[in-house]
């Protein structure tokens, strides 16, 4: 990394002349670090996992297993709402364990943009404004601050009791005189954990935004693509691997879906088959969020990908010309064989290298990673077939399949 980028990165938030983070800033990450959850480079991370699940699902295990809600009593008692436990104990700590990783990749993937010299010196001041900008936007406490408001304002007080709190009688809430009224563990749900994993998941949001935000400007201050580059995606190739570090995200969100739909099926009495359209939905809808960052580029490599065919079209158009004049409708040189000329190998390599940038994608994610993406979402869905076939059905159809 250049020297006059690496002074234009704030020391003292987790970024250095080595590294560039959108996710070691903030106020919450500064909290943390003053309670010794987090390093200056995200490390701790099974501790901050450790606190996190222990202050938002602990005390509600405790206070219902006092109410005596834990199991039995009311229709959904705690230990079998599937729901709350994919949410606390799969998605909480997916959303917080997987920073440092994302945090790697993303410092990387800055990187690549220099050392592959995709940033021309006339593009460097640009690239850097846009790397103090986007530290600016993460260190905000005005934006975390709007998502903590946000989080009690409308996603607990308005969106909460019409859309996830269940109808039935629950370990969170019951029954009195006709009105219904939180339990203490219910009081502990809506005001600490609920906002706990809400928070977290915004904050989330929050930052992929920055990073495509980054990432536009990035695009916008000219980059120095090539049709020709053998990534088919004029040398950004290296942002396929970055979005993978995004599977855990999709995973929580995977986990998500799969205790509500757990919900429906034990306690309402609705079956996989109901959800088929949320699922589809889910499927197509959440990898979005780790490939939306990427659509930024679709201008510029279709940009890149015009220029290419027609820079290499007129370049080939002249050299087959050539070729067909010399090999084809005049006399070739008698002294100079057909077989094993290196116009043929030339003629072969122009070829290629006008394939190549025929198929630039205009996104830089192969169809491979894009698949892995939408299994790894809807991998804690699959459990919820053995809803609609026992196990021991599941293992006979295989083994008749297998002999």
């Amino acid at each position: 990394m250049s020297g006059t980028l690496a002074r234009q990165i704030p020391h003292g938030c987790g970024a250095s002349s080595h590294q560039f983070s959108l996710l070691a800033g903030g106020p919450l990450f500064q909290a943390c670090r003053q309670a010794h959850l987090s390093g200056d480079s995200l490390q701790l991370g099974a501790r901050r996992v450790a606190v996190a699940t222990v202050i938002a699902w602990l005390p509600l295990a405790l206070l219902a297993l006092i109410e005596g809600n834990a199991w039995g009593r009311v229709r959904e008692p705690f230990l079998l709402d599937a729901d709350v436990h994919a949410r606390l104990l799969i998605a909480l700590p997916l959303l917080v364990g997987i920073e440092r990783l994302v945090q790697a990749r993303m410092s990387a993937a800055v990187r690549e943009f220099l050392d592959r010299d995709l940033v021309p010196e006339s593009a460097r001041p640009r690239f850097q404004a846009a790397i103090a900008a986007a530290l600016r936007w993460r260190d905000s406490s005005l934006a975390e601050g709007a998502l903590l408001a946000f989080v009690y304002l409308v996603g607990i007080a308005l969106i909460w009791p019409h859309v996830g709190a269940l109808r039935i009688e629950t370990w969170y809430w019951h029954r009195v005189g006709g009105s219904q009224h939180l339990t203490q563990a219910g009081w502990w749900y809506i005001l600490v954990s609920l906002p706990i994993f809400q928070f977290v998941l915004y904050r989330w949001y929050w930052r992929l935004w920055i990073w495509a935000r980054f990432l536009s400007q990035v695009a916008g201050a000219g980059i120095d693509l090539i049709p020709t580059h053998p990534d088919r995606c004029g040398g950004l190739g290296f942002l396929d691997e970055f979005t993978w570090a995004l599977a855990p995200l999709l995973l929580a969100h995977g986990a998500l879906c799969a205790g509500v739909i757990f919900a429906g099926i034990l306690f309402e009495g609705k079956t996989l088959f109901n959800y088929w359209p949320a699922i589809i939905t889910l499927a197509a809808l959440v990898p979005i969020l780790a490939v939306a960052p990427l659509l930024v580029f679709v201008p510029t490599l279709l940009r890149t990908r015009r220029a290419g065919l027609t820079e290499y079209g007129v370049m080939a158009q002249r050299y087959v010309r050539d070729f067909d004049r010399k090999w084809v409708h005049t006399d070739r040189p008698p002294d100079e064989p057909l077989l094993g000329s290196a116009d043929i190998q030339s003629l072969a390599d122009i070829s290629n290298s006008y394939q190549v940038v025929a198929q630039m994608r205009l996104l830089p994610l192969s169809r491979e990673q894009a698949l892995k993406l939408i299994i790894v979402t809807l991998l804690p869905i699959a459990p919820l077939c053995l809803t609609m076939i026992s196990a021991r059905e599941l293992a006979t159809l295989l083994l008749k399949g297998l002999f």
